[in-house]
């Protein structure tokens, strides 16, 4: 490599400063599934209503390192009372060196997830399956999206980090 690919600045004791986003690894942090009426719910002839709360929060573990935390809560109620209640916590740890700190948040809090998310919905599908019920299979969510919108709803402000989107 010679200056020239560094706009001829040479690099800093011939580091490389490139942008560099890794996932390390990804992990069940918490997992909770409630069927407080069984067996009586899996008579119940009423179409479930579902909730779906998706929160993401984010904290600094290590140099270069973060854990990125994609909470989804499911609520399912019938006329018959509540059918299930999930709370999944699957988070993952991101290798991040060189990011400039304006494209820090916007990685974690719509990349990371857009990462995470397949992988949680299976989780939550197998875990709802397991528990007697239809998989439940969430639609894909658009994260960047979610993290654009609460950005422009909040000009000036800072994003909260534990509240970035329901759906």
């Amino acid at each position: 490599m010679d200056d020239q690919d560094n706009g001829g600045e040479p690099l800093a004791n011939g580091a490389d400063t490139s942008p560099v986003a890794g996932l390390i690894s990804q992990y069940v942090k918490d997992l909770s599934f409630e069927n407080p009426n069984a067996p009586a719910i899996y008579q119940s002839q009423s179409m479930p209503r579902i909730d779906v709360q998706f929160n993401i929060g984010t904290q600094q573990v290590a140099d270069d390192v973060f854990e990125v935390i994609l909470k989804i809560d499911v609520r399912s109620e019938t006329d018959d009372g509540v059918a299930f209640v999930v709370d999944l916590s699957f988070a993952g740890l991101f290798g991040l060196r060189n990011i400039p700190e304006e494209h820090l948040q916007p990685f974690l809090l719509g990349e990371a997830p857009r990462l995470l998310f397949p992988f949680a919905r299976r989780i939550l599908a197998d875990t709802v399956r397991d528990g007697g019920f239809q998989p439940l299979l969430l639609e894909p969510i658009d994260f960047h999206a979610l993290y654009l919108s609460q950005v422009q709803a909040q000009p000036g402000a800072n994003l909260p980090v534990e509240d970035i989107g329901h759906a």
